[in-house]
């Protein structure tokens, strides 16, 4: 092997990014290869190329019974393993190289899951977008795209890496533009106090293509998280919104205080009260009456977001709403059911603690205080008349409030 075809080799192995010795000893296997396939070519042998040199050499030694190799190598080179080096290089060096390529792209993104990179939109149908990141192609699933986002080819798009695999045909780089951490990598882009560590996100819950809620902690007193990462006159969260096509943003300061983690993540909502239930994990909020709607949010979104965010099963509750259910909760209600007598064919009222059953007339009738029944209320008897046949339609249990005590009804 001359000088010329060592300089191209090194040039070659430059040109593709691959060590002039991973080269090399692709060649070495593809001459052994070669020479193994000669006419009267030994068993047990192999090539040694010099690096210096290019001089080629194939080195041999006999084998045993066993087939273990003995005694002292030798020379083997045959007189024209010139001219067949020449014809097996260009086939068995262009195959290391392409795989020798494909290794070292997987090596490039192999420790890189949530990272974020940057691509060209190359191709796009119903099932995935393919990405151009320069060397390699990035997979964008159906599923892990934004709904009703339809990108345009030949523009620039930000995702986030969730799986590196290797295949035959090299590394397979699947991305996302629905993972809550593109929206933690994008913060890291646009606030330096984020990339520096003063400031954390500490939470993050998303509905991609809708909204979106991050809890900011700053470990500086010193720096307001929230203020960070909105920017002044809110360019930084700008940028980001921009990034996921008009994605709402909210940002909410992260407490160690359960209740007043959840207060702030029901925000823009005013919370007035925040009750918490350690074994169901439920936290009660009570919210002013015209705040209800706003807490909730558009098909309960801010609220669902706020459980995610916290994780709390969240419940609203309006002033109005909790001031009913503690004025029912005082009022004694009557345990039994409405039940057909097979006697009479009528509705009567069973107790649940037993006793005998008592018509819509006497269940309406209260008691005086001598014992002796009242007259009975006609208005109360028309009530019950009504009340009884829809509780047999229902064939369930009714929970009618309890006789009054003393009094006329």
């Amino acid at each position: 092997m001359n000088a010329e075809f060592m300089e191209a080799l090194s040039a070659l192995a430059v040109e593709k990014g691959i060590s002039t010795d991973t080269l090399l000893a692709a060649l070495a296997d593809a001459l052994e290869s070669a020479y193994k396939r000669m006419p009267g070519a030994h068993e047990y042998a192999w090539v040694i190329v010099d690096p210096d040199s290019g001089d080629i050499r194939v080195f041999a030694q006999q084998l045993n019974e066993d087939g273990e190799p003995v005694g002292d190598e030798f020379d083997v080179t045959p007189n024209d393993f010139g001219r067949i080096a020449a014809q097996t290089f260009r086939q068995v060096m262009m195959q290391r190289i392409r795989e020798a390529e494909r290794e070292l792209k997987y090596e490039e993104y192999a420790g890189r899951e949530g990272d974020i990179v940057t691509g060209m939109i190359q191709q796009s149908d119903a099932r995935y977008t393919l990405l151009d990141l320069g060397r390699v192609e990035a997979l964008l699933p159906q599923a892990e795209q934004v709904p009703h986002e339809r990108p345009e080819p030949n523009t620039r798009l930000k995702a986030y890496i969730v799986e590196v695999r290797r295949t035959s045909k090299g590394p397979q780089i699947v991305v996302s533009r629905t993972h809550p951490g593109l929206i933690k990598r994008l913060f890291e882009l646009e606030v330096p106090e984020i990339a520096d560590g003063v400031v954390e996100i500490k939470a993050c819950a998303r509905e991609p293509g809708h909204r979106t809620k991050i809890a900011v902690w700053s470990n500086d007193s010193n720096v307001d998280p929230v203020g960070a990462c909105v920017g002044a006159r809110g360019a930084r969260v700008r940028m980001v919104v921009n990034e996921l096509r008009g994605e709402k943003i909210d940002i909410v300061p992260y407490s160690d205080d359960p209740a007043d983690f959840v207060m702030k993540a029901l925000s823009p909502a005013k919370v007035k009260e925040v009750r918490l239930d350690e074994e169901t994990g439920t936290a009660e909020v009570i919210v002013p009456d015209f705040q209800l709607s706003l807490a909730i949010g558009k098909e309960g979104q801010n609220a669902r977001l706020a459980a995610r965010l916290t994780g709390w099963r969240v419940d609203i509750k309006s002033e109005s709403q909790l001031a009913d259910e503690e004025q029912a909760a005082d009022v004694d209600w009557a345990e039994g059911e409405w039940v057909l007598d097979p006697a009479t064919g009528e509705q009567v009222w069973q107790p649940a603690e037993g006793g005998p059953s008592l018509s819509a007339q006497e269940w309406t009738t209260p008691v005086a205080s001598d014992g002796a029944a009242a007259p009975a209320n006609d208005a109360l008897v028309a009530d019950a008349a009504e009340v009884a046949p829809a509780a047999d339609e229902q064939s369930g249990a009714a929970e009618p409030s309890a006789p009054s005590e003393g009094g006329d009804a």
